[in-house]
């Protein structure tokens, strides 16, 4: 196998993982939590949500022949206060995605060195896809923290719980 086929399946392996790990979020809280807001300067899980949404849809549609930042997407608009139902919020959050993985999962070696642009600064997109994937990961990980403020002890974790880890080591390795 070739580095780039190698780096594709770990990429789209990435983006699977961070988007079960949001939509474990979602699943996980009731409509009123979704839009719980520490403070009036926070931002709730359903206004990240809607900002994630926005992002992946200005910046994967036409992936390779359009600038990422679309001249229709309303950025400041994204993190208005939110009255979306929890339907609205998942549905927000798969359209998304939808549009991610229509790009994700066509990718070919021959694209990675291709030229794409964000905000008219040139990426390849082996740059575009590592952009990517570390503002979405770093937005996965508010809404986690977000959840665990709000369901406190009620918190399922979704990677190794607090205080498991020998736990967890043994059952890995007695595969």
């Amino acid at each position: 196998m070739s580095i780039a086929t190698n780096y594709i399946q770990s990429v789209q392996f990435q983006f699977k993982d961070t988007k079960r790990l949001g939509t474990a979020v979602l699943n996980a809280l009731s409509e009123t939590e979704l839009h719980f807001k520490y403070n009036n300067e926070s931002n709730s899980i359903a206004t990240i949500v809607a900002h994630i949404s926005g992002n992946m849809l200005s910046r994967w549609t036409h992936f390779y022949t359009e600038d990422g930042e679309k001249t229709w997407r309303t950025r400041d608009a994204e993190f208005e206060i939110s009255n979306a139902s929890k339907e609205e919020i998942i549905m927000i959050w798969e359209s998304g995605w939808n549009c991610l993985f229509k790009i994700i999962d066509d990718l070919t070696p021959e694209k990675l060195p291709l030229t794409i642009y964000i905000r008219t600064e040139k990426h390849t997109v082996v740059e575009a896809l590592n952009r990517q994937i570390s503002h979405y990961s770093y937005h996965i990980g508010q809404l986690i923290y977000i959840a665990k403020m709000i369901q406190n002890s009620q918190w399922e974790p979704l990677s190794i719980p607090k205080n498991k880890s020998k736990q967890y080591q043994h059952k890995k390795f007695e595969k």
